[in-house]
């Protein structure tokens, strides 16, 4: 399992789900935004498309990614 946080301007998701790369995490992250019609839309569009769970908001949960949708980047957090 892992976890992803997605980050936008709107609001901080924290997900959970099966483990993939970060270019297979990309390619479902592009797959999701194509269908959501709205940016606030996106993790759950995410979520039930690729069969991830979301979490209840946490900071102390170290993530495995972070999906930034203001500037379409993935990247493993430093902490």
């Amino acid at each position: 399992m892992m976890i992803i946080s997605i980050d936008g301007y709107f609001q901080e998701i924290l997900l959970t789900g099966k483990k993939c790369s970060s270019q297979e995490l990309k390619q479902k992250y592009l797959q999701a935004r194509k269908l959501a019609e709205q940016m606030q839309d996106l993790p759950y569009v995410f979520s039930r498309l690729h069969r991830f769970d979301v979490l209840p908001w946490d900071v102390g949960i170290e993530v495995d990614y972070v999906i930034d949708t203001d500037t379409d980047q993935i990247y493993i957090p430093t902490y």
